[in-house]
């Protein structure tokens, strides 16, 4: 997998607005709901891949139809990190991702969970706790959002030290992902943090 560089807010084209959705409701899981609408951003391949947040981008909804996506509202809920990780794994396993098949795909989806992780620990470390995490799954390309009232801009250490405690949660996601990122609203506290990666072959 690459390592690339975070794009700044508003590289990466229209920021969302909001955060609610419309609920499919074709495989509900605990704590959170499939929504039907597409996530935000473009891929480092060029590919457009449409927001998460449907105020952003009504019509893109349409031109996704292969995509999935579920939502997760933390609310005053304690234990956050678990609670997303099982969340996740639900995810997987309801899009075929578990049960893993190989080691690659096996390999693939530690890597969401891990993704999954480091961001909502970031957030409560660093941002008061996570507001919401979305998670969204096509045939390429898994990409986790996660919320926050922060008003920090997250970033790996520079340099990355291994053998010091703290500050590996971006490092970790800048090297497990395709791309990730920070997305922020205009007159709106806060921020939602992205991350993108690929699908096993």
């Amino acid at each position: 997998m690459s390592t690339t560089r975070p794009f700044s807010p508003g590289d990466r084209g229209p920021e969302p607005s909001g955060a609610s959705g419309v609920s499919e409701g074709d495989v509900p899981a605990t704590g959170g709901s499939d929504e039907g609408a597409p996530a935000a951003g473009g891929r480092p391949d060029g590919g457009a891949v449409p927001p998460l947040r449907p105020e952003a981008a009504e019509a893109s909804v349409q031109a996704a139809a292969g995509r999935q996506v579920r939502r997760l509202d933390f609310g005053d809920q304690s234990g956050v990190v678990p609670l997303a990780r099982d969340f996740a794994r639900q995810a997987l396993y309801a899009w075929g991702w578990l049960p893993a098949a190989t080691a690659d795909q096996r390999a693939a989806a530690e890597d969401v969970l891990l993704v999954v992780s480091e961001l909502v620990t970031n957030a409560c470390l660093h941002a008061e706790g996570p507001d919401e995490l979305w998670i969204a799954c096509d045939n390429k390309v898994i990409r986790i959002e996660v919320s926050d009232k922060g008003t920090g801009q997250p970033a790996p250490r520079t340099p990355h030290r291994a053998g010091r405690p703290g500050g590996h949660g971006m490092f970790i996601v800048q090297r497990l992902c395709l791309d990730w990122g920070v997305m922020r609203t205009p007159g709106v506290a806060g921020k939602t943090v992205w991350a993108e990666l690929g699908a096993p072959a």
